[in-house]
């Protein structure tokens, strides 16, 4: 029966750079026989002089290694895969090997050295930063011309953007745009590794520039406090080879995914939440949009921000990282993007896993017979509305719910976060009812009272009003900001987080 050899990056000079080696065999043994029987220079890496498979090389059957089932006895069955899994060496540099004596100078610079071929040419200094990246095949002295050629576009300087910005910065990307208009909060840090300590209360593109600079002054990195919107998403995009979204709000997601599609641009696309992260590459030309998988966005409040619903602080260097991964690969040309795929990491399990994306023919923006021609009011489309709908009658400031209480006026103050966010900080008299609880617990409340809901930041607690509101209760009111603004405005012993 066929089975697949899944040869490791390492092997692949012996197979003729085959990633997957197709052989028919009914053991594991017969399977990888026929493997070096076909790739005869591949023998001596799997096997010792006596013909046993080596100690430092690995065979597994699908997920399982041989050594636990029957060895190389082990048979396979229809769909059952090979893996060769051998030891790796990397992390520790053994030092540069000694410049060649005695080779005599080219009599003409070579094309990298001078651009002629329109590519950027390459420094002696160049020549040993990116040493590593030059003695790939795949990339070599034009792949690393092309990454000093590339522009690419980061939106968003935080979670996604720390760990991206910087492997691109170190890759050699030539220019690397930024777009954030936040500042660095010390609850920024747990996560966002392009910020230190000392940059808190500085803007986000300044800490961010410095440290870049620093990182590899050879690259150019241009900044736009701004929030991206569509009056100037063009002009923002329009100069960049690649955009990478490293947003954490659905206007902007769309923004971006919209622009991006109507440029002709690929867009690199990451999402974190919790202890999960997906990733993808959107490119409209040739796949699926942010749209095709996502048609609707979800009504706001619904799906809670990394703010609202926390993150293992390592996720985002992940997802950022594998963002890059893909934006290196566009640049270059290599390997097999992530343009029809969607993969999703689970960080508690450890596991990856890929979906099939497929262009939705229906699609406004990419489909058959598309309507969206340019860009539309994003907020609007996500149903976020602006304060002068009569929202702001149903807000309540964190200095007036103080003044109020120093009066002695009889409200009742309801804390909807959850047990373990109540353990780090809370308001002196709320009372603790989680939002997932409210609905069985409406009875504990009084409607002839005012009652005034609060959380961490303000939109649990809205839509903890929205549910009270529907099931008859008038005298309600959202606190502005949550207990954050609280701890800053009123009372600076609250401990923020």
């Amino acid at each position: 029966m066929s089975t697949r050899i899944h040869i490791p990056t390492p092997l692949r000079p012996y197979v003729a750079r085959q990633a997957v080696v197709e052989v028919e065999a009914a053991t594991v043994g017969e399977a990888l026989r026929a493997l070096v029987e076909r790739h005869a220079d591949l023998r001596r890496h799997l096997y010792d002089d006596e013909g046993r498979l080596r100690r430092f090389v690995n065979v597994y059957r699908n997920e399982e290694d041989v050594r636990h089932l029957e060895r190389e006895s082990t048979p396979l069955r229809n769909g059952d895969s090979l893996s060769i899994v051998p030891s790796i060496a990397g992390g520790a540099d053994a030092g540069a090997a000694p410049p060649a004596a005695g080779r005599p100078a080219a009599r003409k610079p070579p094309a990298w050295a001078t651009g002629e071929d329109g590519l950027p040419p390459l420094s002696q200094a160049d020549l040993l930063r990116y040493s590593r990246h030059l003695i790939l095949p795949e990339v070599g002295l034009q792949g690393q011309r092309r990454i000093k050629a590339a522009s690419v576009l980061v939106v968003g300087a935080g979670g996604l953007g720390s760990p991206l910005a910087l492997y691109l910065a170190a890759a050699g990307v030539g220019r690397i745009g930024l777009v954030d208009f936040d500042r660095v909060d010390e609850s920024n840090l747990q996560r966002q590794v392009l910020h230190g300590t000392s940059s808190v209360g500085r803007p986000k593109l300044e800490s961010a520039r410095e440290r870049l600079a620093d990182l590899n002054p050879g690259v150019r990195v241009d900044t736009y406090e701004t929030r991206l919107t569509s009056a100037n998403a063009f002009d923002v995009i329009r100069p960049y080879d690649v955009v990478v979204d490293g947003t954490d709000n659905f206007p902007t997601r769309y923004l971006v995914n919209d622009a991006c599609a109507l440029l002709g641009k690929p867009n690199v696309y990451g999402s974190i939440f919790r202890f999960e992260g997906q990733a993808s590459v959107f490119d409209a030309r040739i796949g699926p949009c942010y749209r095709c998988l996502y048609p609707d966005p979800p009504p706001p409040g619904l799906v809670p921000s990394c703010a609202e619903g926390g993150v293992l602080g390592v996720l985002p260097g992940v997802i950022g990282v594998i963002q890059g991964i893909e934006t290196l690969k566009l640049i270059l040309g290599v390997g097999e993007s992530l343009v029809g795929r969607l993969l999703l990491f689970d960080a508690l399990e450890l596991r990856f896993r890929e979906l099939t994306l497929r262009k939705d023919p229906g699609c406004p923006l990419c489909g058959e017979k598309p309507t969206i021609r340019e860009l539309i009011d994003y907020e609007q489309f996500c149903g976020i509305v602006p304060e002068a709908d009569g929202t702001s009658g149903l807000e309540i400031t964190v200095r007036e719910l103080a003044e109020r209480q120093g009066r002695g006026d009889d409200l009742v103050l309801i804390d909807v976060r959850e047990p373990h966010e109540y353990e780090i900080a809370r308001i002196p008299g709320a009372v603790l009812i989680p939002l997932g609880s409210l609905p069985e617990r409406m009875s504990e409340l009084d409607s002839s009272r005012e009652i005034v809901l609060h959380c961490h930041h303000g939109q649990r607690s809205m839509r903890a009003l929205e549910l009270l509101s529907r099931s008859g209760f008038r005298k309600l009111k959202n606190l502005q900001g949550g207990i954050d603004s609280w701890s800053r405005e009123v009372d600076p012993s609250v401990p923020r987080y």
